[in-house]
């Protein structure tokens, strides 16, 4: 732990990094992880219930978050900023993230979109950049690391939310990006207690990124009937189904169902992306908790989940397997 260089470089206690969930994180939640030892991170809709089109709107409703995070920890947390095509949303966020001085950013991304143009203004205002691409590869992770990313997150097929298209599993996955990089590796995906957070790092990661572990958690605005939903499931009972830009996976819900008997009637990705609504079929589903009108993504680490805990208790489970 002493030479941990992700907590060196986020100036963190525990090299544990809360995955954005989209509309499932607020500044409580957040601050909860920065002062349990780990790296908190404001998702996309952080705080929100709502939606809105306008990015600078967007872009407002996170400085809000970010200012109720700051009063609530003064240890380090991140904002999450997507990398889209045009930059139409993340060109506002981003200046507020320099304006707003968070010490680290998320960089999500798919091919192609991670450029200095995004970069280099968050090296200059000294913000350590973690970078989570959409779908791992080796020459992603390279580009990466000559671009200055701080940290190189890799993603398996075993996460929840948006699935990487291919479906290489997170243990197969990490140790071929270690390999590659001089950068330290965080892994991600189905992580869910310290035997996973051990084999992690058994692998060559110097630490771990988990979103569904921490949904079942006191600070985490989820509807209260989505965590028991979580604590009372295993993997085995995910629902799998095509979308754009690849897959997902949902615990049971009728929504969910539908988008599963489409998928397996034959409707293209765009036809079920379409009916799915995007991340409003999230925040209907996880915020809310209505499954009629939307889904519970998660990965295919919850089975070790068994009640329901503070964000303290987790992450000292999980600090067990640090090696």
């Amino acid at each position: 732990m002493m030479n941990n260089r992700v907590a060196t470089i986020l100036g963190i206690e525990k090299p544990i990094i809360q995955g954005p969930m989209s509309w499932i994180t607020n500044a409580e939640f957040v601050a909860a992880v920065s002062n349990a030892g780990g790296l908190g991170i404001l998702g996309p809709n952080a705080g929100q219930t709502t939606i809105t089109t306008s990015p600078e709107e967007t872009a407002e409703r996170m400085r809000r978050e970010i200012r109720k995070t700051k009063q609530l920890t003064d240890k380090p947390f991140g904002t999450t900023l997507i990398v889209d095509g045009d930059l139409k949303y993340t060109w506002p966020i981003l200046e507020i993230i320099i304006e707003e001085g968070v010490q680290v950013v998320l960089l999500n991304g798919t091919e192609g979109t991670l450029t200095e143009k995004i970069v280099n203004p968050l090296k200059e205002a000294n913000i350590k950049i973690v970078y989570r691409p959409l779908n791992p590869t080796f020459e992603d992770a390279h580009a990466a690391q000559d671009m200055g990313v701080d940290i190189y997150v890799v993603t398996g097929f075993d996460e929840g939310g948006t699935l990487p298209s291919s479906a290489i599993g997170t243990f197969t996955i990490t140790p071929m990006i270690v390999d590659v990089l001089d950068i330290p590796v965080v892994s991600a995906g189905g992580i869910g207690d310290a035997r996973g957070v051990a084999s992690a790092f058994a692998l060559g990661a110097e630490g771990v990124f988990l979103g569904s572990r921490f949904i079942p958690t006191v600070e985490n605005p989820a509807a209260l009937s989505v965590k028991q939903q979580i604590v009372d499931s295993s993997a085995a009972d995910l629902l799998f189904y095509r979308t754009l830009p690849a897959y997902y996976r949902s615990l049971p819900t009728p929504f969910a169902e539908k988008l599963v008997a489409l998928d397996k009637q034959g409707a293209s990705r765009q036809e079920i992306a379409i009916l799915s609504g995007g991340s409003s079929s999230i925040r209907i589903g996880m915020l809310e908790g209505n499954g009629e009108g939307g889904i519970i993504t998660v990965g295919t680490g919850i089975t070790p989940i068994k009640k329901i805990q503070t964000v303290q208790e987790v992450m000292d489970e999980l600090a067990a397997g640090i090696q």
